[in-house]
């Protein structure tokens, strides 16, 4: 299986909650399914609902909090807001810049940011571990930083069976339930 590389920041308040080890293994599965470039870099954030809502709000125009957001640097995602306020890009959102840091890898895809409270709220809605909530939260976010989205019918088309491929290989390598 090919190595990817994969970064975890999890906020201080949920280090208790998740093995940064555990996401790195989900993320690796579900790039190895893609058969990315070996190389390839990913970074994943576990955030609190203030963080993600404020993220959801300044970069897609959507108050409230959302359970998971991809910040790809080729794939730009919808802005739904009226406008960029006093942001430079108000003359044209297409036109943001994804920054990345310095001595990053060619191959980075990007990053995802999962609320975990949100999670946990979504798995006890659907009665199911938390553990497979994230783990399908991250491998949505992995698949839009490949450029899959779902706008629309078609597009959801293309992704879902990719997801579910994903999650049934994370199942295999006995990472869920």
């Amino acid at each position: 299986m090919p190595v990817y590389n994969v970064a975890v920041n999890v906020f201080d308040e949920y280090v208790d909650d998740l093995d940064p080890a555990w996401l790195i293994a989900i993320a690796q599965v579900v790039l190895s399914v893609e058969r990315l470039e070996n190389g390839a870099s990913t970074s994943i954030a576990i955030a609190d609902d203030e963080t993600v809502a404020g993220l959801n709000s300044e970069h897609r125009g959507l108050d409230g909090t959302t359970d998971v957001l991809s910040f790809s640097p080729t794939h730009s995602g919808v802005y739904y807001g009226d406008d960029w306020g006093d942001d430079e890009r108000a003359a044209d959102p297409d036109e943001f810049e994804f920054i990345l840091p310095p001595n990053h890898a060619e191959t980075n895809i990007g990053e995802v940011v999962i609320s975990l409270p949100q999670a946990r709220r979504q798995a006890t809605e659907a009665g199911h571990p938390l553990a497979n909530e994230i783990a399908a939260l991250l491998a949505h976010g992995i698949y839009h930083l490949l450029g899959y989205d779902h706008e629309d019918e078609d597009d959801a088309e293309r992704m879902r069976p990719r997801e579910r491929a994903a999650m049934g290989a994370i199942r295999d390598a006995g990472l869920i339930e």
